[in-house]
């Protein structure tokens, strides 16, 4: 990650950071392989990532809304039911749902058993926040999992909830399950007494942003990954 403090840019400081990154890289590896995000999509930014010869690569955005707002009314599609993450019984299954599910994504759909644990042991772990959907014959079809940020000491924030990780198996595509988990999650979120919610999401998945967006998100910040390849 690379940021610069608003009150001592346009010193160079940026573009010694990014030499010194990139000499970094070298040492590692040798093929000189680099990857650098940069908080806020800020023109100045790109013109030196370009100039050093890094690629832009991925945007992810912020996007948040207020959970005073009005929320749409929770209608299950026949046969789905919602039920809270049971742990013990639910790791297994969910993670072969998110690898499934994220088969394409950079970062989640590499978890493994380990990375669900490591995060279930930590201190804003809400079972109750993470919700899945299944048919019948109790087969995930997917899972909205919330979070809460700030409710720990560390935090110098209110409390906002976050639409953590949503996904959906691709053979339950088409029956609505998105917006579903969705909803249920932000009601879960405001009945927790929250006043806001965000999430990140790739700019490049248009059928996640047109979700939130029509859920009434709004973009709040950009970031974006800039990489040089191997030389």
């Amino acid at each position: 990650e690379l940021v610069v403090h608003p009150l001592h840019r346009r010193r160079g400081l940026g573009r010694a950071l990014v030499t010194g990154a990139v000499e970094a890289a070298e040492r590692a590896d040798a093929a000189g392989r680099l990857r650098l995000w940069a908080h806020g999509d800020h023109p100045s930014a790109s013109a030196l990532a370009l100039s050093l010869g890094l690629k832009r690569t991925r945007v992810l955005w912020q996007m948040r809304r207020s959970l005073f707002a009005e929320l749409p009314e929770l209608v299950m599609p026949a046969g789905v039911r919602l039920r809270p993450f049971e742990p013990g019984r639910d790791d297994v299954p969910w993670v072969e749902l998110n690898r499934t599910a994220f088969a394409d994504h950079p970062e989640q759909g590499k978890w493994e058993l380990r990375d669900l644990r490591l995060r279930m042991s930590e201190p804003w772990f809400d079972p109750n926040g993470f919700l899945l959907a299944e048919d019948r014959e109790h087969r995930l079809l997917g899972f909205h999992w919330t979070k809460v940020h700030g409710e720990q000491q560390e935090h110098l924030h209110d409390p906002i909830g976050e639409v953590y990780v949503l996904g959906v198996h691709p053979d339950a595509a088409g029956m609505g399950l998105g917006r579903v988990l969705t909803v249920a999650g932000l009601r879960y979120l405001r009945a927790r007494g929250l006043h806001q919610v965000m999430l990140y999401v790739d700019e490049s998945n248009r059928l996640a942003t047109t979700l939130y967006t029509g859920l009434g998100f709004a973009r709040w910040s950009t970031d974006v990954l800039f990489m040089r390849s191997a030389l």
